[in-house]
């Protein structure tokens, strides 16, 4: 079997393509697979960092406004589908995750008559996916709240090392790997690689409160902003290689809302207070909404949050064991662990279909 993958880009979009890759993989060793992928974005590190083969064509970013860019668009979406036409030829599936290379992918496969799969991670599916579902063999989707023609939820395909976390199991090795308390509540901010500024900024006004009340905290404040000083029980660091162990370490997180984050965060059933990104569509409100609603965590505006209101979300929720057992589980209950096994075996049934 032959699979090109079609989701470069961010990694929201490459991280569950490789999951799939590799559930593909296990299954069947013999598989073949590569990722498009352009020269800007983060597959060109990640796909060959994995093992696997990454092919290269022309980005095809939609301007957001009118303007003379859009003039350009069909000219170059032309070049976007020969170049992915190259690489698509004589394979037996697309799998397609949306991004700048997948619009040119799915043209492309029409236009060869090779079957397409689908997969939307968003609660509010992009542009090139609902395009492509149109004329797809097979959508999945990871939210319940998408919407696209005939879409069936598999979840969101996770890296093995969060899907098949155990957190109490790893809850002193990872508090060790991150030099905190063995004992008391573990607070984990994080805002992604780049950090969030709002999160940064109310974590810095609120230090003081949350260390006098016995929280602990473990702070990923992204790799490009200055790193706070440590201090007894504030453990900061630039980023989280080890999302696992933190995940394991932690009691609640406070974090952003995009797709991953929701799906790694209810997987392994620690509840979370989200903070969604307040620019785009409003999609990384729209990731969390479905997961609040089951229970599993509480929904904090940007624009309100402040170190008061952090304080007031998360120490009277630290020092509740039983609601934060009770949050725990309703987050487990709305993930999904093996969403890359799901995924596998759909797309394996459109190439014997």
């Amino acid at each position: 079997m032959r699979v090109v993958l079609a989701g470069g880009g961010t990694a929201g979009h490459i991280e569950p393509a490789l999951s799939l890759a590799d559930a593909l993989r296990r299954h069947d060793p013999t598989v073949q697979i590569v990722a498009l992928g352009t020269a800007r974005g983060l597959e060109v590190r990640l796909v060959p960092e994995r093992g696997y083969e990454l092919a290269l064509i022309p980005p095809v970013p939609l301007p957001r406004r009118l303007s003379m860019d859009l003039l350009t668009v069909p000219i170059r979406l032309r070049k976007a589908i020969a170049a992915a036409r190259a690489v698509i030829q004589g394979a037996d599936v697309v799998v397609g995750f949306g991004g700048y290379v997948a619009l040119p992918a799915y043209l492309a496969a029409r236009r060869l008559k090779v079957p397409v799969v689908i997969h939307e991670a968003n609660a509010k599916p992009g542009l090139a996916n609902r395009v492509g579902a149109r004329h797809a063999a097979a959508v999945a989707v990871a939210s319940p709240a998408a919407r696209l023609p005939r879409a069936i939820r598999v979840g969101m395909p996770l890296r093995q090392s969060v899907s098949g976390l155990h957190r109490e199991l790893l809850r002193a090795e990872g508090r060790a790997f991150f030099g905190l308390p063995v004992d008391g509540p573990v607070l984990l901010v994080y805002g992604g690689s780049q950090g969030a500024r709002s999160l940064n900024a109310a974590v810095d006004e609120s230090l003081d409160t949350l260390l006098g009340s016995g929280v602990r905290v473990l702070h990923a404040v992204g790799a490009a902003n200055e790193l706070p000083p440590a201090r007894p029980g504030y453990v900061p660091v630039p980023y989280l290689d080890r999302m696992d162990l933190a995940y394991a370490a932690a009691d609640l997180a406070v974090c952003r809302a995009g797709a991953m984050t929701c799906a790694e965060l209810a997987a392994v059933g620690l509840p979370a207070v989200y903070v969604p990104l307040p620019i785009g569509n409003g999609e990384q409100r729209r990731n969390a909404e479905p997961l609040v609603a089951a229970g599993g965590g509480a929904l904090v505006p940007d624009g309100e949050l402040d170190g008061d209101r952090l304080c007031a979300e998360v120490v009277p929720l630290l020092h509740d064991a039983e609601r934060l057992r009770v949050m725990s589980r309703a987050a487990s209950r709305f993930g999904v662990r093996d969403a890359d096994e799901r995924l596998a075996e759909l797309v394996r049934s459109v190439v014997t279909h």
